[in-house]
């Protein structure tokens, strides 16, 4: 629980430093609307329903697209960051502490890294152990949902540590890099996970064209 606060900060801190402009690895997603998501999620929880329910998905597209407009200019679009960096409200769910950890921890890294690695020139954070440890924790429990699309089995692999079958099949493929490499690539950000593959070429060349990702 301990990483829940410190990685909203660095969260808000990243988007404050890149500005309401700035590209993000959501596809037709600036800085800003990014945030207006962020803060949606957590203030406005019935929009939620339109991220996994496509019938209602225009009206939480809507408003995010609405709050996004709100938050052009440096002085609003600091404003929301801010709002999102005061977390969610009282009655909120997401102040429970286990609640908040499923809803937000892989959901803030992977954010953060949607900024920092939409720049031409990035580099992995240096990720405290017991933290790429938590990100391995939770990634283990969703790769099968992640990788339903990839007609292959799925072995992800630390280096120099456990490895996870995420998926079951005839021919495999094993992704090997760090947590929040094997996170990013898990989650549709196979482009900027800096990670490896261990398989038969033809094997390897259907994972990387595959759908990947929630």
């Amino acid at each position: 629980m301990r990483y829940m606060n410190p990685s909203r900060e660095v969260l808000a801190e990243t988007l404050l430093a890149a500005g309401p402009d700035a590209p993000t690895l959501c596809e037709g997603w600036r800085t800003r609307d990014l945030a207006a998501h962020l803060y949606l999620r957590e203030h406005r929880p019935a929009l939620g329903v339109g991220m996994v329910v496509k019938q209602l998905a225009g009206v939480t597209e809507r408003a995010t697209r609405e709050t996004a407009e709100r938050a052009a200019s440096p002085a609003a679009y600091e404003a929301l960051v801010e709002r999102f960096l005061a977390g969610p409200p009282a009655l909120s769910p997401m102040r429970i502490g286990p609640v908040d950890r499923t809803a937000n921890l892989i959901e803030y890294f992977v954010h953060t890294e949607d900024v920092r690695r939409a720049t031409t020139r990035w580099a992995p954070r240096a990720l405290d152990e017991d933290y790429a440890d938590a990100l391995w924790e939770d990634l283990v429990k969703r790769a099968a949902l992640l990788y339903r699309g990839v007609d292959l089995g799925i072995v992800l692999v630390r280096p120099g540590g456990p490895r996870h079958v995420a998926k079951r099949a005839p021919v495999s493929v094993a992704i090997v890099g760090e947590p929040g490499e094997l996170l990013m690539h898990a989650h549709g950000r196979t482009e900027q996970a800096l990670v490896t593959f261990e398989g038969q070429p033809d094997a390897v060349a259907l994972l990387e064209s595959a759908d990947v990702g929630p």
